[in-house]
């Protein structure tokens, strides 16, 4: 299916080859694969209503966790009121630890991670595990370079910090995305 513009295709064609960074993305942010599964198709379905908006040549990606994102705190804003499992029984009986050879164990990253500001980790997730440019990331998140990169380095500062890991420590990972968010190297 072309677009009107016969030299872009039509950008719904596109739109499942990132269905699953958009899950990884919205994971991150909700903390449940069940609500990141609703979060995602809230997005995609705005993202079908609207492809009109879309300008072809342009970033989808970028496009498409924007729409993602905005959703999130849509909802986030709504739900704030609500108060869902404070002390995290319910989460604990839904989640199970991964098998993890490496010297950080998945649990404790996701201990770690959880403990960030929401702003922390949508940047770690951005730049560390997705691979958006700082550019991208500020575009998305509706703020300066600056911030985005400040924000990213803080977080990755206090992601350290909660983990107990020295600067010159080496880990030994078989996780990318776990290594690009913590040490700031790009996922393979």
């Amino acid at each position: 299916m072309k677009t009107d513009n016969a030299s872009h295709p039509d950008p719904r064609d596109e739109l499942v080859t990132h269905l699953p960074a958009m899950r990884a993305f919205a994971t991150s942010l909700t903390r449940n694969s069940a609500a990141a599964d609703d979060l995602v198709q809230d997005a995609v379905v705005k993202a079908w209503g609207n492809f009109d908006k879309f300008q072809p040549g342009t970033n989808l990606r970028a496009w498409l966790f924007t729409i993602l994102r905005n959703t999130y705190y849509s909802l986030y804003r709504k739900r704030r009121r609500e108060v869902e499992d404070p002390d995290g029984k319910m989460a604990g009986k839904l989640s199970e630890k991964p098998a993890h050879d490496g010297h950080l164990a998945m649990a404790d990253f996701r201990i770690a991670f959880a403990k960030l500001t929401d702003e922390q980790r949508e940047v770690l997730v951005l730049i560390g595990a997705e691979g958006f440019s700082y550019e991208e990331a500020a575009e998305m998140c509706g703020c300066a370079v600056g911030t985005v990169k400040s924000r990213t380095n803080r977080a990755r500062k206090r992601l350290a910090e909660l983990m107990h890991i020295d600067k010159d420590e080496q880990l030994e990972m078989t996780d990318a995305a776990t290594m690009a968010v913590v040490m700031g190297k790009p996922a393979a």
